[in-house]
């Protein structure tokens, strides 16, 4: 039976063909979706490994034994985030104490004194940048560029220069250490190690797995949609082969194998997809930097796992989609109306919804843990809706043929009411993507409001700011640390660089006036101090740069260099005068620095350059718009695979409406040809067709929207204890172009109804 399977399968024409093509592509892109979010967890966790050794001196990491040598001699260190044009470089300043100090991976040899390794892709950017807007604060001159073993992705900037002991012992950062740190970001839990480079990829690893949950879903749809192409066709064949003498068992063996065939061609093209895919995968950037190509790797229990769980999930899907085909040898001819489905059918959806309830306040710390828990009760979810949607396309279409008396809407709600699983099969694929994509915008959406920053004018973003102070003084409410203020010089050659609009000093304040924006706490709350600066400086900004009347310095922020982007930020709009006089207050030490531009690249680094290079000893500087950026990396990250998700599943459930409404008409040609010998018009008919989709895709959809969006509601509570968003007008636009291409594909099956319905179809053989 295996050999005459096989020969019905490639051999049975162009009906047998299509139906093949069909499933090795469903089965094909879901291996490619599957093996592209395997290798991408792979390689944030290589990513993630690279990232180690500039957590060097952030706590008492943990090392290898090869590297804790004994009699090693102590290494100076000191890692510092630098950036240009708003990417971010790794400033990492080291110093020997000996010839034995541990070397960082990807150096041939420490630089001495002068002397700096870059990367590929920072070196190329010096050599191509004016020195005066980056070279110049980088001192000594390049030796070599720094391995792809030290690199997390192709375009990492990082900078490695080289110091005497003493230049580095005096800065207040600066550690000694002996070893370099091996510990990935994800395994630091603030004892034993400090993350100051790299993510936790146990993260990514959760969210992967819940968009790799979603994307199955609509592509065994497709597979169980396409196993049902001809369906009408193959059960008459089943019979005939009954009334010969076939056996149940023969004939489930029969359609396994075409199913079978099917999944194994599919995985392997599956497989070569992944591969030509694999350089594009590469270049999304979903941690912050792309992926090294050759990092995009399947462990052989990922290909296993691939390679046998495909083909088995999609003959199961097949079996399911074909268990009604295998009749008895005059099933065919005694056709009877199928048993309405019952209320029982929610049970499914219900059971998933309440399963992510009970993950309020009781999501497990360990990320194995959370994927066991969100992973099954998000499957639960899309099944009960796939489970329910023929009692809700049931009670929908029982409502429209109650309250209707139009032939069209007649014909459509009676045939829907009698059969509602066919009704409902034709749309399952795109409601499924509804729900999908409606959870994914909520999630996401949920969280770029509570983390993500609004955005500010555009000079507020390109706002170049110099922070000099070390923390805050839970005594006095004020901020530690401070520099001199700027010399008369360097504020002559911060002014006189093009696009710059002004320069504000922030001062420490001996008067101890209270921050103005500050909005108050419960008694006893430290309140914190202001920063002092002058009139004339404040009205240079590009926001919050109004004085009291007469006033010629005022108490500003002490977090003024955000400008109040923050949300929980509410600054007044005319800042308090304060009692110093202007010389006074000129002599003061400065804590914060602002230069105002106009946006231009050459301006921002201009300045950054300059005042790296008045303040070697401190932090770098920083722009608005990078702060903002840095807090919401992930979340972009996370937004390029909502996008993913959407323009995947659209396309998917589209093919899966297409082939279902084209076998449908197939499988009901005879009856439609009939209607039409009784008089029913052609345009009627199309009517009928049209109504027998949109009917349960307007149903449904309402449920899958309101589900996807309990969903993203219940998932960010427990995992974030957030509140879902409300979607923007995007959501809502995506949704009507999603509906209006869904009747466009319905619409575009119409011509074979003519074809299809013509009196000699109706004939008798």
């Amino acid at each position: 039976m295996i050999r005459f399977g096989l020969r019905l399968t490639l051999s049975g024409g162009r009906e047998a063909a299509t139906r093949l093509a069909v499933i090795v592509a469903a089965v094909a892109l879901g291996v490619g979706l599957l093996l592209s979010i395997l290798a991408a967890i792979n390689a944030t966790a290589t990513q993630n490994s690279r990232n180690a050794w500039l957590n060097t001196g952030s706590g008492k990491a943990a090392s290898s034994r090869s590297e804790m040598r004994t009699g090693a001699d102590p290494l100076w260190w000191l890692v510092r985030a630098d950036h240009f044009d708003g990417k971010l470089i790794g400033r990492v300043d080291v110093a020997a104490t000996g010839p034995n100090s541990p070397v960082p991976p990807g150096l041939s040899r420490l630089p001495e004194t002068g002397e700096y390794y870059a990367s590929p892709a920072l070196s190329k950017l010096l050599h191509a940048t004016p020195a005066a807007e980056l070279a110049d604060r980088y001192p000594g001159h390049e030796i070599g560029t720094v391995g792809k073993a030290a690199l997390p992705g192709p375009d990492s900037l990082v900078i490695v220069i080289g110091h005497r002991p003493d230049q580095l012992a005096h800065q207040h950062d600066a550690s000694r250490v002996t070893s370099i740190t091996t510990a990935t970001p994800s395994s630091c839990n603030g004892t034993n190690c400090t993350v100051r480079a790299g993510i936790d990829n146990r993260g990514i690893k959760l969210i992967l797995s819940v968009v790799g949950t979603a994307l199955i879903f609509p592509v065994l749809i497709l597979i169980g949609t396409a196993s049902r192409l001809a369906a009408a066709r193959r059960e008459q064949r089943f019979a005939a082969m009954r009334l010969v003498g076939a056996t149940p068992r023969q004939i489930s063996m029969l359609s396994a194998v075409e199913s079978t065939v099917a999944a194994v061609i599919g995985t392997a093209v599956g497989f070569v997809l992944f591969s030509l895919l694999r350089t594009r995968l590469a270049a999304v950037d979903l941690t912050g930097t792309p992926y090294f190509t050759s990092d995009l790797t399947l462990r052989a229990g990922d290909i296993l796992l691939v390679a046998v769980g495909v083909p088995v999930a999609a003959a199961i899907a097949a079996r399911i989609a074909l268990r009604r085909v295998q009749v008895s040898p005059l099933g065919v001819t005694r056709r009877v109306k199928p048993r309405p489905p019952r209320f029982y059918r929610m049970i499914p959806l219900l059971a998933g919804i309440a399963e992510l309830s009970c993950t309020i306040g009781r999501v497990p710390r360990s990320t194995n843990g959370q994927i066991w828990v969100f992973v099954p009760g998000i499957l639960l979810v899309l099944t009960g809706l796939v489970i329910a949607g023929p009692w809700l396309t049931m009670a929908g279409a029982r409502v429209v043929a109650r309250f209707t008396s139009r032939p069209a809407l007649l014909v459509a709600g009676r045939r829907l009411a009698d059969d509602p699983k066919a009704g409902f099969r034709a749309v399952s694929g795109l409601v499924l993507a509804l729900c999908v994509t409606s959870a994914a915008v909520g999630i996401i959406g949920s969280l770029n409001a509570e983390r993500g920053i609004p955005e500010g004018s555009p000079a507020v973003a390109s706002a170049v700011v110099g922070d000099y102070a070390r923390g805050f003084d839970d005594a006095s409410g004020a901020l530690a640390g401070s520099v001199p203020p700027l010399p008369a010089a360097a504020l002559d050659d911060l002014n006189s660089v093009p696009g710059v609009a002004g320069v504000l000093m922030i001062h420490t304040n001996p008067l101890g006036t209270t921050d103005p924006a500050w909005p108050g706490g419960p008694p006893g709350s430290i309140r914190p101090v202001a920063g002092l600066a002058s009139c004339a400086e404040l009205a240079k900004m590009p926001a919050y740069r109004t004085c009291a009347a007469g006033a010629q310095t005022a108490s500003v922020s002490q977090n003024y260099p955000t400008f109040a982007t923050y949300r929980w930020e509410h600054w007044p709009s005319t800042w308090p005068a304060a009692a110093i006089s202007p010389q006074r207050l000129a002599r003061l030490p400065v804590q914060q620095i602002v230069v105002a531009t106009n946006g231009s690249t050459s301006a921002i680094e201009h300045a950054r350059t300059i005042l790296a290079h008045i303040y070697p000893d401190q932090d770098l500087p920083w722009t608005v718009r990078e702060d903002h950026a840095q807090t919401g990396a992930q979340l972009a990250g996370y937004q390029q695979l909502a996008n993913v998700v959407i323009l995947v599943s659209f396309p998917i459930a589209g093919c899966s409406l297409a082939v279902s409404v084209a076998g449908g008409l197939r499988d009901r040609k005879r009856p439609f040809s009939l209607l039409r010998l009784t008089g029913a018009r052609l345009a009627v008919l199309r009517r009928v067709v049209l109504l027998e989709s949109a009917v349960p895709l307007l149903v449904v959809a309402v449920v899958a929207i309101g589900t996807g969006f309990l969903a993203a509601q219940l998932f960010v509570r427990a995992q974030f204890d957030y509140s879902m968003r409300a979607p923007g007008i995007q959501y809502y636009a995506i949704v009507l172009a999603g509906l209006v291409a869904s009747l466009g594909v319905i619409a575009s099956t119409m011509p074979l109804l003519r074809r299809m319905t013509g009196p000699e179809t109706a004939r008798n053989e």
